[in-house]
């Protein structure tokens, strides 16, 4: 008796061991449709990272660059060229810190904008820029405060993201000074 149990159990045996081919495929099959899952995550996040990370930080620094220039200017200044760097004086050409300018970077108005390579160097409008900077001075009533708000965005994105990476900082600067 104690023979035909052993001879069952080694017949079991033999039957179950190894696995067969269409059962390798299955398994390949499914981790080939899980792994197609990760990489298109994986595009996602590089495509996030770079227009949230990146370019958002380079657009927020090419702000508060060109709101150090403005706010390096006395108070009364009509006539510096800041669309340049280093600025200049330029009568008849330079805003300075003269009430005016615009936040539309859409219809970036003249001596309130300039346009930016990939390394952050100033290029003219036709050039191949990167990066818009567009800024707007206003007056209190009293004319002792201006605020000067200066945006920055990027021209593309990686990907098509709905909203290109902008930066908008925004300061005050009192008469005295």
């Amino acid at each position: 008796m104690r023979r035909q149990i052993g001879f069952h159990m080694q017949k079991n045996r033999k039957s179950q061991t190894g696995m067969s081919l269409v059962e390798t495929m299955v398994a390949l099959g499914l981790l080939l449709v899980v792994a197609a899952g990760v990489l298109s995550l994986g595009g996602i996040a590089l495509a996030t990272t770079e227009n949230q990370g990146h370019l958002a930080a380079r657009t927020a620094e090419y702000a508060q660059d060109k709101m150090e220039q403005l706010l390096a200017l006395r108070y009364i200044d009509g006539n510096t060229d800041t669309t340049v760097f280093p600025s200049v004086v330029n009568i008849g050409v330079g805003t300075g810190l003269a009430v005016g300018g615009s936040l539309n970077p859409n219809a970036p108005l003249a001596g309130y904008s300039d346009y930016l390579d990939t390394f952050g160097n100033v290029v003219g409008a036709g050039a191949n820029w990167e990066y818009i900077r567009v800024w707007q001075v206003t007056e209190n009533a009293t004319q002792t405060l201006k605020t000067v708000s200066v945006l920055s965005r990027v021209r593309a994105g990686v990907g098509q993201p709905q909203l290109l990476p902008q930066s908008t900082i925004v300061a005050q600067k009192s008469l005295p000074f």
